[in-house]
């Protein structure tokens, strides 16, 4: 609705300031530029090029075909908790499927009642940026205060005891973590991580940790903050089945953590959710059941992208640090991001995203996702080197 509209409306003055307010997505305005054109490659998408794995479909087709189309309990199937919480142990991490999972539409409606259930107005929620985009809004609608800590490229966009330090994250209430993160790539090693969780026990924050990448980590093992000692009963993690498992369109994720925050989410997700698709939790114990071998080749694929597409970038001229998770790439593109993703887009028909969307510390930086096919990918780094020396 536009503004003009907005007016004539007897809503448009009865907004909440929380609802009035709130951004539109950065990543989304790039989306409908480009959606514009009809010879664009897009490296902007956040989403696997593949479907679900087959036997997760056919999973999902007879959970339909035998009528499984009933609500399933608030805090999702046992049997997929009992799944999920054998899932975790691959990351030394240990939880009571009857008291400590709870199954959520998406891993990102487990970050909003993690907002939700620990923030009142005016706690102070730290957030390390560039980052996903969900977690500031997230935070100004539960009321509280978002303290950006900016990471940065000397340090392989890793948070450090300093840099919270230095953004006056003592006074926070909650840290939010993505790693491996969306927009870099960066993942943190077991001892990086042991300095922020010092820091953490220091001065009392407790930790929503979202992994929805873990399994897509390429330089070693994925270490959860949560596995390490004085964390857990101080951690909120969340994960998912949409990268790892491309199931993005079935709306699947989870949350653990000790029996008092996933009880509280359990409360607010009953009201607001009551519980996750049924079809898509099928789909997701039969993903743990018998999908491993699937994600393990998407792993190796994206890993050979990722090699492909830090090489062409370091040959072109543009910096890029090495990501070690996820599946995107943050070259720095100089100063005015904004300016090169729009100029590149009109002119060579690529879509990528601004790294100024995603926070403090993502100017000057390009998001741009290899989640796409390696013929396509080609093409599209054939078109940015061009756009890079004709510029």
């Amino acid at each position: 609705m536009s503004e003009r509209e907005m007016e004539g409306s007897a809503f448009g003055s009865r907004l909440s300031e929380r609802a009035a307010t709130l951004p539109e997505s950065g990543i989304r305005r790039f989306f409908e530029l480009a959606e514009q054109r009809e010879d664009v490659i897009s490296l902007g998408v956040g989403e696997p090029d593949v479907s679900a794995p087959w036997a997760a479909r056919v999973a999902a087709i007879e959970s339909l075909e035998r009528g499984r189309t009933s609500y399933t309990s608030n805090r999702g199937l046992l049997e997929l908790r009992e799944r999920i919480g054998d899932y975790l142990t691959r990351w030394g991490l240990s939880y009571d499927p009857g008291e400590e999972l709870l199954v959520t539409t998406g891993a990102s409606e487990a970050v909003d009642l993690a907002m939700r259930a620990l923030v009142d107005p005016g706690d102070v929620v730290a957030v390390h940026q560039p980052t996903y985009i969900s977690y500031g809004p997230g935070v100004d609608l539960a009321g509280g205060d978002l303290l950006p800590v900016p990471t940065r490229a000397a340090d392989d966009f890793a948070l450090t005891p300093e840099v919270l330090s230095s953004a006056g994250a003592e006074d926070a209430d909650v840290l939010v973590l993505c790693y491996p993160n969306n927009p870099t790539g960066a993942t943190m090693s077991r001892k990086q991580l042991a300095r922020v969780a010092a820091f953490c026990r220091e001065h009392d924050l407790l930790v929503v940790s979202d992994e929805i990448y873990a399994a897509l980590t390429y330089d070693g093992g994925h270490v959860s903050i949560a596995s390490l000692p004085g964390m857990r009963e101080r951690t909120l993690v969340v994960n998912g089945f949409s990268k790892a498992y491309a199931m993005t369109g079935l709306r699947l994720g989870f949350a653990a953590g000790p029996p008092e925050i996933v009880d509280a989410m359990t409360r607010i997700h009953q009201y607001t959710m009551l519980s996750a698709p049924t079809t898509a939790q099928y789909a997701a114990l039969e993903a743990l059941s018998s999908c491993g071998d699937e994600v393990d080749r998407m792993r190796r694929e994206y890993n050979r992208r990722r090699r492909y597409v830090h090489s062409r970038f370091e040959e072109m001229g543009l910096d890029c640090f090495e990501p070690t998770g996820a599946f995107y790439a943050f070259p720095d593109c100089g100063d005015d991001d904004e300016a090169f993703a729009e100029s590149l887009l009109e002119e060579q028909g690529v879509a990528v995203v601004p790294g100024r969307v995603f926070g403090a510390g993502g100017e000057g930086h390009l998001r741009v996702s290899y989640a796409t096919g390696m013929n396509e990918l080609k093409t599209a780094m054939d078109r940015i080197e061009t756009f890079v020396l004709e510029g």
